[in-house]
C-alpha cells in the first residue's frame, strides 16, 4: 500500500500509469504500477483488485467522520464512479463540478447500487469549481430551457451529456449503415456556388477586410458569387455518375431567420444518391432501413442514455419508437394525404386545397391518421419542386417522382426524388427558370453516361429529436446557431 506521503512525491509520465519520482525525476516504477481507466471501464468491474487512476468530475461530495464520498464522471458513462477515501484526504477544493485525478485500488462494493468502488490512496485537485456560482446545481434537475443558456457548459449534465454519446453513436450507426450495403462516401464542399434547394435562403461568402476598396470588394474570390452549402445532393449526382451508390454526412446552412423549436443555421444532413434505378420504391427502402438499423443500434448500444431521455423528457416515448420499428412504412399519395386533410374535422391555419405545400401542421397530422408511424407521402404537384425532381408527365394534375418521409412529433423527416435524367425536359425546365447558363455542367452530366437515379437527405438532428422525443431542435445539436445567436 502507498503512504500519503509517498504518493506526494510521485507524479504520472505516461497514460498507462508510469510513474515518475519527483525528487529524482528519474523514469522509474515507484513501487506499484498505476492503470488508467475510464469511468465506464472501471464500472465494468474488469479491473477488480487492481490499482488504477482515473480522472473526472465531481458530481457529488459526502463526508462523514473518518470516510469521504465522491461520484466521480468522465462523460464517458451515465453512471458515475463511487470514490472512497480516509477523510484525511478531504480538501476544501472538493466540491461539485471540480475536476481531480484519483489514484487507488478498484474493489467490490458492498452496497447493492453500485457493483466497484474506488479505494482512493490520493486525490488531487486539478480544476477548481466554485459550486455557488456554477450555474448547474447539485442532485437539481435543470430544465432544457435553462441549460440551453449555457452552451459552453451544457455538456456537463447528464441529459446533454447522454445526447452527446447518443448522437456520437448515431453518427457509427449511420456510417455502419452505408459502408455495409456498398455505398461509397463523399466529402462534399461545404463552399459552393449553386443554391441546390431554390430557397434563396443562403450565406454569401466573401472575404473579410475592410480596409479594401470598393473595386476590390466588388471582386468575387471565387470570381463567381458562394455561398455555404444547403446540401451536397448535387455534388453527389456528379459523382453518381461514377460509382452505382454515393453519400456524404455533413454541415448544411439556411439563413433563415427564425428562432422556432424547427429552425437551425447550422445542422447536419446525410443524403445519399443511387444510380441505374427507375423506382422511386428503390430510394424509399434505402430511407426505411437506413432510419431503422440507425435506431436499433442506438437503442442497443446507449440503452442507459436513451432511457434518460424516454423517462425525464419524453415519457413514454420508447413506446412509441419501438412501433416505429415494428412497423412497415405507411405510404400515401400526395392526393391521398389532401383527401384525408380535406376531409378532417380538425380547423388548420393553412390551407389544405391541391397544389398547396405541406406545412408541419398537415403533416403531424398525416402522421397521427396513419397510426403514429411514419409515412412516406409520394407524388408531389410538379411545380413545388427543383428542376431536379423527375416529370410523371401524369398531365392533367402533373406530378414528380418525389416522396418525403413525415414521422411522428417531427414532421418532415426526409426529401427525396427521383432525378430528371432525360437532358431534353431537364434543359426546358432549367430553360424556363432562367438557369440553362448557370447549370450546364448539370447538363453535361446528362450528355455523358447518364442512368436513371435518385436519391434523399434525412436531416441528422430531426431524426435525433424523432428517436428521443426532444421538442426543441436547439437541444439536440451541440452548438445551437439560429438567428441573433452565436453565443460562442
Amino acid at each position: 500500500m502507498f503512504s500519503s506521503s509517498l504518493l506526494r512525491n510521485v507524479i504520472p509520465v505516461s497514460s498507462e500509469g508510469v510513474f515518475s519520482c519527483v525528487k529524482c525525476r528519474s523514469r522509474q516504477y515507484c513501487q506499484k504500477q498505476f492503470k488508467k481507466l475510464t469511468i465506464r471501464d472501471a464500472l465494468s468491474s474488469k479491473a477488480l483488485g487492481s490499482n488504477v487512476r482515473i480522472q473526472g468530475w465531481v458530481r457529488s461530495v459526502r463526508s462523514q467522520k473518518e470516510h469521504l464520498f465522491l461520484h466521480v464522471n468522465d462523460g464517458s458513462s451515465l453512471q458515475a464512479l463511487q470514490v472512497v477515501a480516509s477523510n484525511d484526504l478531504n480538501d476544501s477544493d472538493l466540491t461539485f463540478g471540480s475536476a481531480i485525478d484519483v489514484t487507488g485500488c478498484l474493489e467490490k462494493s458492498p452496497s447493492k447500487k453500485q457493483n466497484v468502488e474506488l479505494h482512493a490512496k490520493q486525490i488531487k485537485v486539478t480544476g477548481k469549481c466554485d459550486p455557488i456560482k456554477f450555474p448547474f446545481k447539485i442532485k437539481e434537475r435543470h430544465p432544457m430551457e435553462y441549460i440551453r443558456q449555457y452552451p459552453h457548459l451544457r455538456c456537463r449534465t447528464n441529459t446533454f451529456s447522454a445526447l452527446l454519446r447518443i448522437r456520437s453513436e448515431a453518427t457509427s450507426a449511420i456510417q455502419s449503415y452505408f459502408k455495409d450495403n456498398g455505398f461509397i462516401q463523399i466529402h462534399t464542399p461545404v463552399i459552393t456556388s449553386n443554391d441546390c434547394e431554390g430557397a434563396g435562403e443562403l450565406f454569401q461568402l466573401e472575404p473579410a477586410g475592410s480596409g479594401k476598396t470598393q473595386d476590390e470588394r466588388s471582386q468575387h474570390f471565387f470570381s463567381v458569387p458562394t455561398y455555404l452549402t444547403v446540401s451536397g445532393q448535387l455534388h453527389l449526382e456528379v459523382m453518381s455518375g461514377a460509382f452505382p451508390a454515393v453519400y456524404t454526412f455533413g454541415p448544411t446552412f439556411r439563413a433563415e431567420n427564425s428562432q422556432s423549436r424547427r429552425h437551425l443555421a447550422e445542422f447536419y444532413m446525410v443524403e445519399a444518391e443511387i444510380s441505374f434505378t427507375e423506382s422511386l420504391e428503390d430510394v424509399m427502402a434505402v430511407m426505411e432501413n437506413l432510419f431503422k438499423a440507425s435506431t436499433e443500434h442506438v437503442l442497443t448500444h446507449c440503452a442507459e442514455d436513451v432511457e434518460l431521455f424516454h423517462k425525464f423528457v419524453a415519457s413514454g416515448h420508447r413506446g412509441q419508437v419501438d412501433v416505429m420499428l415494428s412497423r412497415k412504412f405507411y405510404v400515401i399519395s400526395y392526393t391521398e394525404a389532401i383527401d384525408i386533410l380535406n376531409r378532417s374535422s380538425q380547423t388548420f391555419t393553412f390551407p389544405t386545397e391541391w397544389g398547396c405545400d405541406l406545412q408541419t401542421e398537415h403533416e403531424k397530422y398525416l402522421v397521427k391518421h396513419c397510426g403514429n408511424i411514419p409515412v412516406f407521402v409520394t407524388d408531389y404537384p410538379y411545380d413545388l419542386k427543383p428542376f431536379y425532381a423527375r416529370d410523371n408527365q401524369d398531365h392533367p394534375r402533373h406530378t414528380a417522382a418525389a416522396v418525403d418521409l413525415l414521422v411522428p412529433g417531427v414532421g418532415e423527416l426526409c426529401g427525396a426524388s427521383l432525378r430528371e435524367e432525360r437532358l431534353d425536359l431537364l434543359q426546358n425546365r432549367l430553360a424556363q427558370a432562367g438557369l440553362e447558363e448557370e447549370y450546364e455542367w448539370y447538363l453535361q452530366l446528362r450528355r455523358f453516361g447518364s442512368v436513371p437515379h435518385g436519391g434523399f437527405g434525412m436531416g441528422f438532428e430531426r431524426y435525433l429529436q424523432c428517436i428521443l422525443g426532444v421538442d426543441n431542435i436547439k437541444d439536440v445539436i451541440p452548438f445551437a446557431r439560429f438567428s441573433h445567436s452565436c453565443l460562442l
